[in-house]
């Protein structure tokens, strides 16, 4: 009787899960995608022309791009490329001359940077990782640190370009401690110099000395001016890239740098038409340097 009485009850509880079952909304399988360490908070979202300076000689490693004649200049960087195929890929399908920056020691780094090549008007620049103020910022494998002597710093500089197809310059990965320090970025620059890169400062610090001592050594340098996507919202960085137009105006030119982020892209979907249609001309970051 007892068992009778069993097998009724697991049939009324088998007919239950069935109907919840039947009534419970499907979801997608969630799908895992690696991220980069997240980026330093910038000291600020823009940062002030630089002085003007004598001109270092161009590398041979690139040539700039011409623009139309007294046109406001800017060049997007979207940072942090290297983790994501799916991510990274949606700037390369946006209609104007873009860079990403990809950091070296990444699962998609040498793919992306060769997508970049095949894609129209997209350019590859290395992130290079440094050190940050902050100790609970992580800026990833192949930091560059201030603890480490020269030859460990121009040995993993080498070894971070080394990780990613050869590529003609790039900026630093977090690095508000290290880019504020000249022996460090002496060694840095050193070796961008022996194979004729160009070094784009964040700008993740005001006290970095990254552009002051890639000048003083010749290398063709040039540096942020906007960060897009401090706050990872469409209305702000829409906010964002209206500076960027005004500091392009004020100052002939302007390096914008964002993330690969939904939202980054959406804003710059909405506002490519506006930029343009204010007089913007959209060049590849390397063509800023000097």
């Amino acid at each position: 009787m007892l068992f009778v009485l069993a097998m009724i009850l697991a049939g009324i509880w088998w007919q239950r899960q069935r109907i919840i079952a039947a009534f419970r909304p499907h979801r997608a399988p969630v799908r895992h995608v690696a991220v980069a360490p997240s980026e330093e908070p910038s000291v600020s979202a823009t940062v002030p022309p630089a002085s003007p300076t004598p001109s270092a000689s161009i590398s041979p490693g690139f040539t700039p791009s011409p623009s139309a004649s007294g046109a406001p200049r800017v060049a997007i960087i979207i940072d942090d490329c290297g983790y994501s195929m799916v991510r990274d890929q949606v700037f390369l399908s946006l209609p104007i001359p873009l860079t990403i920056s990809i950091l070296p020691i990444t699962p998609h780094g040498r793919e992306i940077a060769a997508a970049a090549a095949a894609a129209t008007d997209k350019y590859a620049i290395v992130h290079l990782p440094m050190e940050p103020e902050s100790v609970a910022a992580d800026p990833g494998p192949g930091a560059i640190l201030t603890s480490m002597n020269d030859d460990q710093i121009r040995s993993l500089v080498a070894s971070d370009l080394d990780a990613l197809p050869p590529l003609p310059g790039a900026n630093n990965h977090m690095g508000s401690k290290a880019s504020a320090d000249k022996r460090v970025m002496t060694d840095v620059l050193d070796v961008l110099k022996q194979r004729n890169m160009f070094f784009i400062d964040s700008m993740t610090s005001v006290a970095s000395v990254g552009g002051a001592t890639a000048r003083a050594l010749a290398v063709p340098t040039a540096d942020r001016a906007v960060f897009l996507d401090n706050q990872a919202t469409v209305p702000y960085v829409e906010g964002q890239l209206r500076q960027t137009i005004a500091r392009a105006k004020a100052d002939g030119s302007a390096i914008a740098i964002g993330h690969p982020n939904p939202q980054t892209d959406e804003a710059l979907i909405a506002m490519i038409p506006q930029m343009q249609a204010a007089g913007v001309v959209f060049v590849p970051a390397q063509s800023l340097v000097h």
